[in-house]
């Protein structure tokens, strides 16, 4: 697994998409009222507001857990910011943060154990591949509500495309093939 070179690359992509895909949702989150933006719409965490906020939080829990810097949180619905812009900022600030950690690690840093603590403090050891595919994903997850969400309120063609492989065609990695 570490010995393929292109299994870091992997998640460099992952980390520059990701900062990708929130940039878009974010886009289209700020065309809702700000009703629309805290309706209670039966998500997980209740709303467009509620589950950007959540996103925020555990990227930042997570964050901690890799490089021991950055606030504590008690609870994965915890509220860091009410307006929109504010969040816009902080996420942005955070995908920036992520895109650094993940250019900073070796692949020899892929298999090693992350020993954390879960926000219930229950102790764990995952080789740190496995959290980063667990990160990723989690992202992805909630993405997928939010854009529902946006996406009844707007409509599905006001609702922009997320797709990995629209990504990876826009900066170069995919091409169409040759007639």
């Amino acid at each position: 697994m570490a010995s393929d070179p292109l299994f870091l690359r992997r998640y460099r992509d992952f980390a520059a998409y990701n900062a990708w895909a929130n940039r878009r949702l974010y886009e289209a989150a700020a065309e809702l009222s700000d009703v629309q933006f805290r309706a209670d719409r039966g998500a997980f965490f209740a709303s467009v507001h509620g589950t950007l906020n959540h996103l925020l939080v555990a990227d930042r829990i997570w964050l901690r857990r890799f490089t021991g810097e950055g606030e504590a949180y008690p609870r994965l619905d915890v509220v860091l910011f009410e307006a929109l812009p504010d969040l816009a900022r902080a996420r942005e600030a955070e995908d920036a943060r992520i895109v650094r950690y993940i250019d900073g690690l070796a692949e020899t840093d892929l298999l090693a154990g992350l020993r954390y603590g879960n926000t219930a403090g229950k102790r764990f050891v995952h080789p740190l591949a496995t959290v980063l595919d667990h990160f990723f994903n989690h992202q992805t997850h909630h993405r997928g509500q939010v854009h529902g969400l946006i996406s009844s309120f707007l409509g599905k063609d006001a609702t922009p495309s997320l797709d990995l492989l629209l990504y990876q065609r826009e900066v170069g990695l995919a091409s169409p093939e040759a007639a």
